[in-house]
């Protein structure tokens, strides 16, 4: 996995360096197909805003969140990477072993 991590009128600080990674080992331990990570961090007038870019198997994930300090920015946007990564773990899930039982036991009934 690669993590790129850039910084739009801010220095990205070893600090926030290592609290990103802490982030981001959370999220390779719900799913560990992640192929790249890509996050920007930016400070706006009166709001910090992080973004992220994810490369995963066979989809594109996107997520954004501000906050009032750099800190709840990467926290806020941390819990919207989950919730995206289990959300898309749960589509890919092969669902035809339930499907094929529902198929049989309407079958017999037909019968």
């Amino acid at each position: 996995m690669q993590l790129d991590i850039t910084g739009h009128h801010v220095d990205v600080s070893p600090l926030l360096n290592n609290y990103i990674k802490d982030k981001v080992t959370r999220l390779k331990r719900h799913f560990d197909q992640v192929l790249n990570i890509h996050v920007i961090l930016e400070v706006q007038k009166h709001s910090n805003k992080a973004e992220a870019s994810l490369n995963v198997s066979g989809n594109h994930i996107f997520a954004e969140a501000t906050g009032h300090d750099m800190y709840a920015a990467i926290d806020a946007l941390a819990d919207k990477l989950d919730r995206q990564i289990l959300k898309h773990k749960e589509k890919i899930r092969s669902h035809h072993r339930q499907e094929g039982a529902h198929r049989n036991f309407v079958d017999t009934q037909v019968a």
